[in-house]
Parts: structure tokens; C-alpha cells; sequence
């Protein structure tokens, strides 16, 4: 399979890692295809991109690094802004692709499993579990014009959603995560972006709230 792109190199390198049957480059023309829907705005290649730079910076002494790879391609495969089981139905895709491929299916179960964490319902409790969340949540530490440029493409993704509306849902949903004793889980995520990450979730808050 040819690859091109920074990306495709970094799938291909992956798919021979696993030792994966099959056209690796069809999965991952399906996974571009997936990651380019109109409708999104932050859900995107770009959004993979940044999660596997940041899982770089830690990839030798994770556990389960091939998973927790293969998870963060897929957790956000299956996209839909007005739907409730993304997670589940990326989680599945993943799964299927890897049966395929001719891995186990424990392994199969093991991805399934990351991508799920990905829900963000509660912190998780397992090490990779803990990564790949902290991963997915990193762009919340990010400087304040990076993290109001994913505020704003999260506005977008949910543009069918009147003002009011998505000022009060939006708020609930980053209260809660500034709730929590902690939100990044990992030594490594927390020390990097805890602060700065409080800091942008506090001020997008007030902001909603005065809207």
C-alpha cells in the first residue's frame, strides 16, 4: 500500500506492526473519507493528528501502546452531532475492522474498550484507559486562542442547536469536567495541562453564561 501523507505513514507503520491481513490502504482511505464528512469542524483529521503527537511523547512506556493507538484512529470514526452512540458505534467499527484483519478478539475487545473510555461518562480506571481519555482531553490545556478556535468549531459541529440552548448544555458539560478533583488522570497530563486547562474551562463557562 502507498501512503503519502505523514498520517498514512504513521497507518501503515501501525498496520504492519499489528501484522494486520488485508488493505490496510482501503481502511485508511475509509478513515480519511470518515474523518472529511461535511459537518465537522473539530472531529477531524487534524484532531487524530494532535492526538497522536501528544501520545508520541509517551508511546515507549505506555502499556498496550499498539491499542491505545489503533483506539485513538477509530474514536472518533463514527461522528454524528445529533446522535448518542458514537463512541459505541466507533467502538464497533474497530472491532469489525480488526476481525478482519485477522487479529484477536481480544485485542478487538481491548480497542473497543479505549474508544468507549472516550465518552468521557466518568474518569477511567485503567492505564491505557487513562492515557487515551487524557489524550482526547489535551486540547482543553491548550493556549487560550487554540482552545476558544475548538470552542468555536465545536459551535459549528452544533450550529442546528439554538444559542440558548447549546450556551446551557455546553456549560453543564464543561462544569462537570471542572468539577472533578482532577481532570486529567495521568502524572504526566495532569502536571502538563491541569492548570492551564481549568483556566480555559472556567473562562468558556462565564462566557456561555452571560450568552
Amino acid at each position: 500500500m502507498a501512503f503519502s501523507s505523514v498520517l498514512g505513514t504513521a497507518w501503515a507503520g501501525l498496520w504492519w506492526r499489528l501484522g494486520a491481513q488485508g488493505d490496510g490502504g482501503s481502511v485508511y482511505e475509509e478513515l480519511v473519507s470518515a474523518y472529511s464528512e461535511a459537518g465537522r469542524a473539530y472531529h477531524t483529521l487534524a484532531h487524530v493528528e494532535h492526538c497522536l503527537s501528544e501520545f508520541a511523547e509517551l508511546s515507549d512506556t505506555a502499556p498496550d501502546r499498539d491499542a491505545i493507538e489503533f483506539a485513538l484512529w477509530f474514536h472518533d470514526a463514527v461522528y454524528d452531532a445529533k446522535g448518542h452512540d458514537n463512541e459505541e458505534r466507533s467502538a464497533s467499527l474497530a472491532r469489525d475492522v480488526l476481525r478482519s484483519a485477522g487479529l484477536s478478539g481480544s485485542f478487538g475487545d481491548l480497542v473497543a474498550d479505549l474508544i468507549v473510555a472516550t465518552r468521557h461518562a466518568a474518569p477511567p480506571v485503567t492505564l491505557g484507559g487513562q492515557i487515551v481519555v487524557d489524550i482526547d482531553l489535551s486540547i482543553l490545556g491548550q493556549s487560550g486562542g487554540a482552545f476558544d478556535e475548538y470552542e468555536r468549531q465545536i459551535r459549528s459541529e452544533y450550529s442546528w442547536v439554538p444559542a440558548e440552548i447549546f450556551a446551557s448544555k455546553r456549560s453543564a458539560i464543561l462544569s462537570s469536567l471542572l468539577a472533578r478533583p482532577g481532570i486529567y488522570s495521568t502524572e504526566l497530563y495532569h502536571g502538563k495541562y491541569e492548570e492551564r486547562a481549568r483556566e480555559n474551562l472556567a473562562r468558556s463557562i462565564a462566557r456561555l453564561r452571560e450568552a
